[in-house]
């Protein structure tokens, strides 16, 4: 017997998209073949196998250490697997032994910025061919699964804001120097593609048009529904805009979309950086922005509503969203202090909350107002009516941050939770704020008592425990600026 079939995965459906994948790897000449992971931090690991390997690795996988799933991020292990008493906290782990990575068939892409060389996404496995539980990735699509039981898909659009810097010297820049490798290693020197204080000038775009096209044709390359790219406020800050789709291809495209902008630009001479705060005085916050919607079976929007609540007022929820969409905006401002911990998981995100930034500072909602954490776009009879969370930043792990959206909407809808009445003074004093500190937003998870038992309290667990040895750090370090700029700049 396969792994694949011991995993359940032997459907004529794979088998026929193996068989497939295989002709064609066979009839194009690709060389080698990544094998890609998406790890707690959003970023992508895996293995490299020679083309004449697939044939093995889609039948039985590929052998992975089980601490990759247990890294913070600085890359070192926040749990002690050679001690007792490991196996009780994490089944599994003990020992540092093999989970198998398991490709997907469907997932299979040509890399454009490389020489034929192809990329599948896997998922971890156990030896007994279940699933691994806290694979952030499975922890989606156990979200989506929760919808789907109820005849709902979550339709996600992206907004990502980053920065391009043009690499001072690709080659032989002081990261590379061997006799400053560290642990974590020395940012890259850098120099701006755009100055800033600019947005949306044109002049601006041409000067940042060669590594933005880099962007454009990387992404479009690889299917990606990449909708525009944007000049943002700060000194050589960007935007990618991309057109909906389902939460778990969203998710997937924004794994994807990371990976290949990083490394296509990287070979360019350029360093590409969704850290949210990068480490220089004259900087603007990134934000993730996530449109999100709800259709049924019959692709009706369940956020909308046909006319607005009798009686209603353009502060009320229930003008614009249907009694269901209004309990899901009611859902995710009642949980955000917890959803905050998956949306911006990184110490360095929590700078971005402050007052007249274009980022949200208090958990608050409003009709168009790019200040509130909660911007509700659309009006009675409009099909394209969403919410979008603007809590987010761009480094953060997109399954955590759709899945923690489902679970705190639905929550809203089954407890029928009300939404305050919109604001139009989002930086006012007196509303309860976002937390200011990842520490601060992981205790809140932990203490959120719906999504715990929606994530599974093994889950929060394990990532508070992973979130808490960074916030830990940082409490150590002596100058965070520098702790930021070792720990993200030249990573994330």
């Amino acid at each position: 017997m396969s792994f694949a079939e011991r995993c359940g995965l032997n459907s004529p459906e794979r088998q026929a998209a193996c068989a497939q994948l295989l002709q064609q790897v066979e009839a194009s000449g690709i060389e080698l073949i990544r094998l890609g992971w998406c790890d707690l931090h959003g970023v992508v690991r895996g293995k490299t196998l020679v083309a004449s390997q697939l044939r093995q690795a889609l039948a039985n996988g590929i052998g992975m250490v089980s601490t990759l799933l247990l890294k913070d991020s600085s890359d070192r292990t926040a749990f002690k697997v050679f001690e007792p008493g490991i196996q009780e906290t994490l089944p599994g782990f003990a020992g540092a032994s093999n989970f198998t990575l398991m490709p997907d068939p469907a997932s299979w892409q040509v890399l454009p910025w490389t020489e034929k060389t192809g990329w599948l996404q896997c998922q971890p496995y156990l030896p007994d061919g279940r699933i691994v539980p806290l694979d952030s990735r499975h922890v989606l699509q156990q979200a989506v699964l929760r919808l789907a039981e109820r005849g709902w898909q979550m339709r996600c659009g992206l907004e990502v804001e980053f920065h391009i810097y043009r690499l001072k010297d690709p080659l032989h820049g002081h990261e590379l120097d061997p006799s400053r490798a560290a642990w974590p290693g020395p940012a890259p020197e850098v120099s701006l593609i755009h100055p800033g204080f600019n947005l949306l000038t044109e002049a601006w775009f041409d000067r940042a048009e060669e590594p933005l096209r880099i962007v454009q044709r990387t992404a479009q390359a690889l299917g990606l529904p990449l909708f525009s790219l944007e000049i943002e406020l700060g000194p050589s800050q960007v935007e990618a805009v991309f057109d909906v789709r389902d939460a778990l291809t969203a998710a997937d495209h924004m794994v994807l979309f990371r990976n290949a902008t990083r490394q296509a630009l990287r070979r360019a001479g350029y360093h590409a950086t969704f850290m949210c705060r990068p480490p220089f005085d004259a900087i603007m916050s990134s934000g993730w922005h996530l449109h999100q919607s709800l259709v049924d079976t019959t692709g009706r929007p369940v956020f909308m509503r046909d006319v607005p609540e009798p009686g209603s007022t353009t502060r009320d929820a229930r003008q614009v969203l249907s009694n269901a969409g209004a309990a899901w905006l009611a859902g995710l401002l009642a949980h955000a202090p917890a959803l905050t911990a998956l949306c911006t998981s990184t110490s360095n995100g929590y700078g971005r909350f402050r007052p007249n930034a274009m980022a949200p500072q208090s958990i608050l909602w409003g009709r168009d107002n790019r200040g509130a954490m909660l911007r509700v776009i659309g009006e009675a009879g409009d099909k394209a009516t969403r919410i979008e969370n603007r809590l987010g930043e761009p480094a953060a792990n997109p399954y955590l941050y759709m899945a923690s959206q489902i679970h705190a909407g639905l929550d809203g809808v089954d407890a029928q939770l009300q939404a305050p009445p919109a604001t139009e003074t989002p930086y006012s004093e007196g509303a309860h704020t976002i937390p200011t500190s990842l520490a601060d937003a992981v205790r809140a998870l932990q203490k959120d008592a719906a999504l715990c038992q929606a994530l599974g309290q093994p889950f929060v667990d394990y990532y508070s425990t992973i979130k808490q040895a960074e916030h830990q750090r940082l409490a150590q370090a002596d100058d965070a600026q520098e702790f930021h700029r070792r720990e993200y700049f030249g990573r994330i």
